[in-house]
């Protein structure tokens, strides 16, 4: 590890591991090989024996579930940190959702239901996380969330996750600005297209892959690790004077036309 990425001592919560294979995932290993102490989540029992491992391995003395749709589970994550550290110094949000007839529509014919609950689990979540965090953060910290290309350009099969993540992007920026006085940076990782259970869910998601390696500068996907890479940097003392950006972790694709 370089030792500009240096979190020891540090704190942090990831929200959003779903299995080995997670950009989450990959995070977090990269804020433990650093020194970081992680509390984990978990979606619910369906998804906790595939999450269990992963915190086994990374050590995370805090495992809880959480679904934002359900009413206090987050809140409760936090209470179990203020209760357990008293701080925390960094949150890592890799969250996002839509309802199958939402994500499959066209945004034309995409049920307002669908799009409310696309944007409460994929956005608001990440703001109502950072109020959670925030009397946690007495001595400043970092909020991340994960973005991708599709929330700047029109991708096929992306549909209703483009506005939704547009939204989470600009988020970032006013959530920035309202915290900076706190020394709280906030940033979106645009990350490169990965095959994840998440992305499954995305119609002709292989085809999308093979789009986006043929116009990544050197034909390469980036990794869950390379993705984490980032994520830690943002997360440590040399990403303190970045906030409010959105930082491409995607091997270039986002600068071919």
């Amino acid at each position: 590890m370089n030792p500009i990425i240096d979190l020891s001592g540090k704190r942090g919560l990831v929200v959003g591991i779903a299995n080995e294979h997670s950009i989450a995932t990959g995070c977090a290993r990269l804020f433990r090989a650093a020194g970081a102490e992680l509390a984990v989540t978990y979606l619910n029992d369906k998804a906790k024996p595939f999450v269990a491992p992963v915190a086994e391995a990374l050590e995370s003395s805090i495992v809880l579930p959480c679904d934002v749709t359900v009413a206090g589970q987050l809140e409760a994550v936090f209470e179990q940190i203020a209760k357990d550290w008293g701080q925390l110094d960094f949150v890592l949000h890799s969250i996002a959702f839509a309802p199958a007839d939402a994500l499959h529509a066209k945004l034309i014919d995409c049920p307002a239901e669908g799009f409310a609950l696309a944007m409460a689990v994929s956005c608001h979540s990440f703001i109502r996380m950072a109020k959670l965090a925030l009397p946690l953060m007495t001595n400043g910290g970092s909020l991340m969330t994960v973005s991708f290309y599709g929330a700047e350009r029109a991708v096929d099969h992306y549909n209703v996750m483009g506005p939704v993540k547009a939204a989470l992007e600009s988020s970032v920026r006013y959530l920035a600005a309202d915290l900076a006085a706190r020394r709280i940076h906030v940033h979106a990782i645009s990350a490169g297209a990965v095959k994840t259970r998440a992305a499954s869910g995305i119609e002709h998601f292989d085809a999308l892959l093979d789009d986006v390696r043929a116009h990544t500068p050197a034909q390469h996907l980036v990794t869950i690790e390379e993705i984490g890479r980032i994520a830690a940097v943002l997360a440590s003392d040399a990403g303190m004077t970045l906030t409010g950006s959105t930082i491409y972790a995607d091997a270039g694709f986002h600068i071919t036309a």
